[in-house]
């Protein structure tokens, strides 16, 4: 059997699979990229967070995605019936990016991809992982191509990037469930004939038609705009099999797109993911990381899903060229401590997003703009900066929030 002998190897070409093998590769290190997929490709989760926009900029990546004019994102817009909440990543609390993109993944993904291999990164497309085994922090991976070759990869570390594929979570049986509430989607894209001029047009929304469902409305700069329902997946399966005439029945349950999409056809049949949330019972062990998807998914409501990617992405290159350097790293605190504390700040705003109690902050009013100042900071994904006291206290003070305001209207 043929045999290639790397220091990392790094599966998936995805966001997360891309900035670390970038950020490895201009730090001199040998790196090998398997992609299961042919790109470019189909996938889920188009809207992102400015967090995203410093991984890219360290990775040497952000120049490439600059010159394809994506859409940008300033911010993000709530409604719910008559009610309006507007967040501006300007105003939020903290340093760091005011912007970032609303993006056509299998147009950003191949960029991503395509810059990696102009960079000179040996990545293969069409190329399945069929085994993993360790010996320590070694390991022998078998692949196979597209033309049937199959391949042994001897590498020093393995970072596991394949996303939905959950590679390494797989053959090492590292799969739990997520403690996110079971729910699920469905969504298309159109061609938006009927968008109005300005920030109206180009702003991601987040429309409100039941406490637990809500439609996303993701505009791209070519004219097209994503739109998906999210809800329980007992919601989602009753809207039957037939996906194309469910999503436009909701849509018509939106008092705000119902006459912008009347009438508009999907490009595609519509795609429905169920039971979406996933986690592993560890981040990383001896000779392997995993990140993004492949680790922990919480839901797509305030788009952390490639924030997450790209941040465990870039962390996990980090640790290891230290290791490499011969540094001795505690993967158990550097890595999974700080992935946790992010991914539960995340995880405590979807699950009061879901129990009402995050809405009824968001639509308040008077707006309290501190409050508001802080909450925008963790929407954008900077979730690890414990100054902010919606990050440190995250497990109850929208809780208590909540719960205050709440009182003061029963009083009234």
């Amino acid at each position: 059997m043929l045999k290639e002998n790397v220091d990392v190897l790094v599966i998936g070409a995805g966001p997360s699979g891309c900035v670390a093998a970038s950020y490895l590769h201009n730090n001199g290190v040998k790196i090998k990229v398997v992609e299961r997929s042919k790109f470019p490709r189909f996938v889920i989760g188009e809207s992102l967070i400015p967090r995203v926009m410093d991984h890219f900029d360290e990775a040497g990546l952000l120049d490439a995605l600059k010159a394809m004019d994506f859409e940008k994102k300033f911010g993000a817009r709530f409604i719910r019936g008559e009610e309006l909440c507007v967040f501006d990543f300007s105003q939020k609390f903290g340093e760091g990016w005011d912007w970032t993109w609303q993006v056509p993944r299998a147009d950003f993904d191949n960029t991503l991809a395509q810059e990696v291999i102009k960079k000179g990164i040996d990545l293969e497309f069409e190329t399945e992982v069929l085994d993993v085994v360790f010996n320590g922090s070694d390991s022998v991976t078998t692949i196979r191509d597209k033309e049937g070759v199959t391949r042994e990869v001897h590498a020093k570390f393995i970072i596991d990037s394949s996303g939905y594929g959950r590679v390494l979570p797989r053959i090492l049986k590292l799969d739990a469930p997520s403690s996110i509430p079971e729910n699920s989607s469905m969504f298309a894209h159109v061609k938006d004939v009927n968008r109005p001029e300005g920030v109206e047009g180009t702003q991601i929304t987040f429309d409100i038609l039941e406490t637990k469902v809500w439609l996303w409305v993701i505009p791209f700069s070519n004219g097209n705009t994503s739109i998906g329902v999210v809800g329980p997946t007992s919601y989602i399966k009753s809207l039957g099999d037939n996906t194309t005439e469910a999503l436009k029945e909701v849509i018509k349950q939106s008092d705000f797109y119902r006459d912008r999409f009347e009438g508009v056809d999907f490009l595609f049949e519509p795609h429905k993911i169920e039971n979406y949330s996933c986690s592993v019972t560890r981040l990383c062990g001896p000779g392997y990381s995993l990140t993004g998807n492949s680790s922990e998914f919480l839901d797509p409501v305030f788009s952390s899903g490639v924030c997450f990617a790209t941040e465990s992405g870039m962390l996990s290159a980090k640790l290891f060229l230290r290791e490499l350097n011969g540094e001795t790293v505690d993967w158990d605190t550097e890595y999974t401590a700080y992935m946790r504390r992010g991914v539960d700040v995340f995880a405590t705003y979807v699950k009061e997003w879901y129990t009402g109690n995050l809405q009824t902050l968001f639509f308040h009013r008077p707006e309290n703009p501190d409050v508001k100042q802080k909450i925008c900071s963790v929407l954008a994904g900077y979730v690890w900066d414990e100054e902010n006291p919606f990050v440190k206290k995250h497990d109850r003070v929208i809780k208590s929030m909540a719960y205050m305001l709440q009182n003061e209207q029963s009083a009234q």
